[in-house]
């Protein structure tokens, strides 16, 4: 650690963290400490010395993870996404540890994400590309639908789900919502319709899902929601993995039920997503059986991984990191304590 400067002790990292933050901070004023195992129990001493500590998704912030923290004198733990059901509040606001977040950085990004899924899995453009590289350029079975004209779903109008409704009216889609909050402002404007969610799942050709994970959210996709679901229909999750069971969800493609997945996260994707496992054997059955489906896309967590956003994970995170140092108030808005 670099005397006279703060150290941060950056977990879970990539190439283009390093990048990012390395440039946002400049060449001269912080001390980045680039990890590129997770945070957990076994790998928490690689935090000694630092200032602040800085997490992705699947690094654990448990309770033993922030008191073992505490005593190397952190007092700031900083994430460099929206979530964080992977932290515990309580214990950190009881331990007095700083807790931050990036709330928004680009929903653009991750809506667009969204859009991109569905469009793939509807046209069958992954199958058609695989095919068209082997010579074979039949069309059997790659029939899709218009989107023109059908219903679509949104679950959770934060700045993600609003951006995914109004692409999907531009698409001359009818639009369904559902939000604990709301904003029949945006709705009326948009010519959006807010629904309970059993009347949503019904109705909808396409549901797509834009839900924080909560108590409330957690595994709302399931057997009982699945089956109040139209046959055929498409699901797109770009959110939380947590809201759709996958033990369900595969029954319902097994069955025919469900017409196509579109996944960017999954419930159990610690230890998998951002890692290369390509010379290895996937040790999870059901993500194993997930993409035996010739009608489910899969991709590794990448809907926020644009340049605009990763700018603004790497400003807002090394602001704070900054004001932290600097005791100032912390950027508002990306406060959890």
């Amino acid at each position: 650690m670099e005397i006279g400067k703060p150290a941060i002790a950056v977990f879970d990292a990539k190439s283009y963290d390093r990048d990012y933050l390395s440039r946002a901070s400049g060449a001269d004023e912080l001390d980045w400490h680039f990890h590129e195992f997770r945070l957990e129990t076994k790998t928490v001493f690689a935090a000694q010395g630092a200032q602040a500590v800085c997490v992705f998704v699947n690094d654990v912030v448990n309770r033993e993870i922030l008191e073992r923290l505490v005593s190397s004198g952190i007092r700031l733990v900083t994430l460099r996404c929206a979530g964080f059901n992977n932290v515990d509040l309580d214990a950190a606001k009881e331990l007095g540890v700083a807790i931050t977040r990036v709330p928004s950085y680009s929903p653009h990004a991750v809506a667009e994400h969204a859009i991109a899924l569905l469009l793939t899995l509807n046209r069958k453009i992954h199958r058609a590309f695989n095919r068209v590289r082997e010579l074979n350029f039949s069309l059997s079975g790659l029939v899709g639908f218009d989107l023109y004209g059908k219903t679509a779903g949104i679950f959770g109008t934060g700045k993600t789900g609003r951006i995914v409704g109004e692409i999907l009216r531009g698409f001359g889609m009818r639009v369904l919502a559902s939000d604990l909050y709301p904003n029949q402002e945006w709705a009326v404007k948009n010519g959006i319709e807010y629904v309970e969610l059993s009347r949503l799942a019904k109705e909808s050709d396409v549901i797509t899902l834009h839900a924080p994970l909560t108590p409330q959210t957690d595994r709302i996709v399931n057997g009982e929601s699945l089956a109040l679901m139209k046959p055929g229909v498409i699901l797109i999750n770009v959110s939380r993995g947590r809201l759709i069971h996958t033990h369900a969800l595969i029954k319902a493609l097994k069955s025919g039920h469900v017409g196509g997945v579109g996944l960017d996260v999954y419930e159990e994707e610690e230890g998998i997503f951002f890692e290369d496992l390509s010379g290895e054997i996937l040790q999870d059955d059901e993500l194993a059986r997930l993409l035996t489906f010739p009608n489910v896309l899969v991709t590794a967590h990448q809907a926020f991984l644009t340049h605009e956003a990763l700018s603004e994970i790497a400003r807002i995170t090394v602001e704070n990191v900054r004001r932290f140092a600097n005791e100032e108030a912390l950027l508002e808005g990306t406060v959890l304590l």
